[in-house]
């Protein structure tokens, strides 16, 4: 049910949007054109909510682009615009755009073997097995090396082992993406930094290197408003004003829509909304229902541990970034976090207003929980909009079944539910709450700390 109120306010969005000519900073200097909220008619009273719940949650910065204009702009602490801070995996998607311009300057090729820039023996797979990897597996998290080897940053032959066929296999693997940077200086001649000072960073205005992180990994630094000058050219597909940066509108479109059947909420290491269903990092689970079923349902993003975010909804000309710490930093992925942004964003863009005149199925399900992370018993609070069967459990980071909270007859309205994390043998780490019930289920991610 909820699937169709959301596919409803997809088309309704996309129909009231108003078409709008992007604004797009000039590439040096600190001059932005701002709007303020209420001229958009969006509800300013609800804007210190928002910033109460980000606070809370550690942010250091959090911007709201509409046609490119900066709407809302807050920065927490001693966090100012200029401050530089790391993107995490949020900086995957930027990998993607600068693959894309390798491939579109023909400098490599997508379904190139990965061996042909990486060498042979890049991996400890038998040749055969190896030759079956290409750049699109890179992009699309689909390679196949087993993720569970102890170190998923490790790019070293020994700890990139066989576990499935190339495209076999969805698992959320840093080490093969990693080597992605390896691929484009391999083919270009260029290192990775001069490739994005080039290619990117001189183009659209923005600042910022790739830093060393550990022995293995890069990542990107940049300033938040530098995050969103690259979310305004994915928004413009490309383009910067009138500067064609990614051109291959084939790439684009394939980098932003399922790349992939295992993992529809996946494109070229892009996060995509809306889609049936989704699976997560460091399980094998598919779940029902959409990654953030509070944000609109073409929104994509760019998520990275710690809360560094960047989402994009081209049907309202929409960009947010968000940039600090996150209570629940053990995640790889901070989900949960984004959808809790966009409950409190919701209020203030009034997302919902015009579609309050649609009529739409009222039979709902939902699952929230508190406290988090968990250190021993947790609250769950189970919301039915009609009577129902089905049950709560609890999955481990390998989808195996570790308890079961509760099951049978669910009558409408709320009903809570204590768990005893101690009680029930489950021991720290990352575990998965699931909600099923025949009009659908729901998901949420638990860190038991202990």
């Amino acid at each position: 049910m909820k699937a169709i109120r959301l596919v409803i306010l997809f088309f309704l969005c996309s129909a009231v949007a108003p078409a709008q000519s992007l604004y797009f900073p000039p590439l040096s200097g600190s001059a932005w054109e701002t709007v303020s909220p209420s001229s958009l008619g969006w509800d300013e009273a609800a804007i210190p909510a928002l910033y109460d719940y980000l606070q809370s949650t550690n942010t250091k910065a959090f911007l709201v682009l509409k046609d490119g204009r900066i709407a809302i702009e807050k920065y927490f602490d001693t966090f100012s615009r200029d401050s530089l801070w790391y993107w995490a995996s949020a900086g995957k998607t930027m990998t993607a755009a600068l693959v894309g311009i390798a491939q579109q300057e023909g400098f490599l090729s997508i379904e190139d073997r990965s061996s042909k820039w990486l060498g042979a023996s890049w991996t400890s797979l038998p040749p055969d097995k190896e030759e079956l990897i290409t750049i699109r597996h890179q992009l699309t998290m689909t390679s196949g090396l087993d993720d569970g080897t102890g170190d998923k940053d490790c790019t070293l032959p020994s700890c990139l082992v066989y576990e499935a066929d190339a495209g076999a296999r969805w698992a959320y693997h840093n080490a093969p993406y990693t080597l992605l940077d390896s691929v484009i200086a391999s083919a270009t001649k260029l290192t990775l930094n001069q490739w994005y000072v080039t290619r990117m960073r001189s183009k659209i205005g923005m600042n910022g290197a790739y830093l060393p992180s550990g022995p293995y990994n890069n990542v990107l630094f940049t300033t938040p408003r530098s995050m969103a000058r690259f979310g305004l050219l994915i928004l413009n597909k490309g383009v910067w004003s009138s500067t064609a940066i990614l051109t291959d509108t084939a790439y684009i479109r394939q980098m932003l829509t399922p790349s992939q059947q295992l993992n529809r909420s996946y494109g070229y290491l892009w996060w995509l909304n809306g889609q049936p269903t989704h699976m997560l990092p460091e399980t094998q689970i598919v779940f029902g229902g959409p990654l953030n079923p509070d944000a609109p349902v073409d929104m994509f993003a760019a998520l990275g541990k710690n809360g560094q975010l960047l989402n994009v909804v081209p049907s309202r000309n929409l960009v947010f970034v968000r940039m600090g710490n996150d209570p629940d930093e053990r995640l790889l992925v901070p989900t949960n976090l984004n959808n809790e942004i966009w409950k409190r964003l919701n209020p203030v863009l009034r997302f919902m207003t015009d579609a309050e005149q649609i009529p739409v199925p009222t039979t709902s399900i939902a699952l929230s929980m508190h406290p988090h992370p968990v250190a021993d018993r947790v609250v769950f609070d189970v919301e039915l909009g009609a009577p129902g069967h089905g049950d709560v459990a609890v999955f481990d980071a390998l989808g195996r079944r570790v308890a079961t909270i509760a099951a049978g007859a669910f009558t409408p309205g709320t009903s809570r539910i204590v768990f005893d994390t101690a009680r029930e043998g489950l021991r720290p780490g990352l575990y998965f709450v699931r909600l099923r019930t025949q009009d659908g289920n729901v998901t949420r991610t638990i860190v038991v700390t202990r």
